[in-house]
């Protein structure tokens, strides 16, 4: 099973496409952390940031198994977006939450990546047998920046 294809652009892909389907808004969080990813840094919070990529929000659309890119409005300014897609940590529905989160493993070993060290996600040395973190309860936190 070493060989095998990464797990999470299947599910990203399917998830996406079905909120589509059902006329809803899909979002993505994304970790501005990792190496080339492309958004507007001063839209982050906590080193995160939340981008609607409905149909209709977006121009450019590219959603494949190495990554997502599209164009979009912010503050009035088209700009190009880039998203390596081991950097996406979720995908789920504006108006009901209904999405997944992704574990860094789901991305696959293959790409021999492995997730920024930051403040909560210190390596103890403990190996491979370490639980993954318990993902935030609750809706995410959303703000309005004008």
């Amino acid at each position: 099973m070493a060989n095998a294809t990464p797990l999470q652009p299947y599910l990203l892909i399917a998830y996406y496409e079905w909120m589509v389907d059902n006329d809803w808004t899909p979002q993505v969080l994304v970790d501005c952390s990792y190496p080339d990813v492309d958004v507007p840094q001063q839209f982050a919070n906590d080193g995160k940031i939340v981008l609607n990529i409905a149909p209709e929000a977006v121009a450019n659309f590219e959603l494949n198994h190495d990554y997502l890119s599209f164009s979009a409005r912010f503050s009035g300014k088209s700009l190009n977006v880039y998203i390596p897609m081991n950097s996406i940590v979720a995908v789920y529905a504006r108006e009901n939450d209904q999405g997944i989160m992704f574990s860094p493993n789901m991305y696959g070993d293959d790409d021999n990546q492995e997730p920024p060290q930051g403040p909560d996600n210190h390596d103890n040395g403990d190996g491979p047998d370490d639980e993954p973190p318990t993902p935030p309860k609750g809706r995410p936190n959303l703000k309005v920046v004008k």
